[in-house]
């Protein structure tokens, strides 16, 4: 009897044991563990960086420093040569907003729209409205945006920061996935029309910008571009005039970049300006987090107003040209193989056999 009872109190202990040395090990494992993106909190926007060049023209939005990377970060990867674009024709919500007008632009002698600078192609009609969002991508801000625009089934025109576009490939790569159209932005948010703006600086801007997003995106974005600040000068629209790259402007903006707004200030910027103007090109910024907050509500607005989304794209896409590639390359320190065999996978690697 005692021998069986000392081999039960034996067996129990060794239990015990076993399972504290197991959560030992767990907790220890758990805490060493990386966290990943998804799994952080939202992280804070960094603060805007002051332009370069200043001038008296108001500010609509201004780059941010780069997210804080470990001092061991590897050198970003080099990003798909071909993006496949899978996207729903089907749209689950029967009350959704939709999509009620596909327009397809040429852009050949980089014509200009939106009726702030530019007055020659109205090509909305009454209760009419384009979205269109700058300064992607983002980390949670421009995801936020993208899921209220994918509930309500409708589609925008969103016009990338080449640095931003190199830091988040991956958030861009899933814009024009989801079926949205993809311009450009500069490629670091300078003011192209300041006063200490060179000709050949502004150029190299414009440039570096769409190599940049096509970096990103794996394919050639659209010809579509929009200066910060809606700054301007002629030299710089007969530019991208001479490379067919359309200019958009924009006839209302939501002032979502102000330090003061709010989701709701932003709607009622929207919608108070829309009901005076009939339709419009809505000016806003992926980049900031409240213009996610405010977009579910804003496109319920719409739709209850009675406004319809007229989606953009372009009947060609933009051709980037091969230095700018190149510098891009450079300043990603990708390795140069990568430049010279910007091929797709299934162009390179075959199988013959498989068992």
């Amino acid at each position: 009897m005692r021998n069986a009872l000392g081999l039960m109190l034996a067996s129990v202990l060794a239990a015990v044991v076993i399972a504290g040395g197991w959560y030992f090990y767990s907790s220890r494992s758990d805490q060493g563990a990386p966290k990943t993106t998804a799994a952080r909190a939202a992280d804070p926007l960094p603060a805007q960086a002051k332009l370069a060049a200043k001038d008296d023209v108001e500010t609509t939005a201004t780059i941010a420093g780069k997210p804080a990377a470990p001092a061991a970060a590897p050198a970003p990867a080099p990003a798909p040569a071909v993006v496949p674009v899978q996207q729903s024709s089907t749209c689950t919500n029967p009350n959704a907003l939709g999509v009620s007008r596909v327009v397809e632009i040429d852009t050949t002698g980089g014509p200009g729209f939106g009726f702030e600078q530019y007055k020659q192609f109205d090509f909305l009609a009454d209760k009419e409205v384009v979205l269109t969002f700058d300064d992607s991508p983002w980390p949670h801000n421009t995801p936020a945006v993208l899921k209220a625009l994918a509930d309500e089934c409708t589609k925008g025109l969103f016009f990338s920061v080449g640095k931003h576009a190199t830091w988040h490939p991956e958030i861009l790569r899933q814009v024009l996935a989801q079926g949205h159209t993809v311009g450009t932005h500069t490629w670091s948010h300078l003011n192209l029309a300041g006063k200490k703006m060179t000709e050949q600086q502004a150029k190299d801007e414009i440039e570096k910008g769409f190599s940049a997003v096509k970096w990103a995106l794996g394919t050639n974005p659209s010809p579509f571009f929009r200066f910060p600040q809606l700054s301007q000068n002629p030299a710089l629209v007969s530019y991208l005039g001479s490379r067919n790259i359309g200019i958009f402007s924009t006839d209302l903006d939501s002032f979502d970049f102000r330090k003061e707004s709010t989701p709701d200030k932003i709607i009622s910027n929207v919608m108070t300006k829309l009901d005076k103007l009939g339709k419009g090109i809505i000016l806003m910024h992926d980049f900031q987090k409240r213009t996610g907050e405010a977009l579910p509500t804003l496109l319920a607005r719409l739709k209850a107003g009675g406004y319809k989304v007229v989606q953009i794209k372009a009947k060609t896409t933009f051709d980037s040209l091969p230095e700018y590639d190149e510098a891009v390359l450079k300043e990603l320190k990708v390795p140069a193989t990568n430049a010279t065999n910007a091929r797709p996978v299934s162009s390179v690697v075959q199988t013959i056999s498989q068992r």
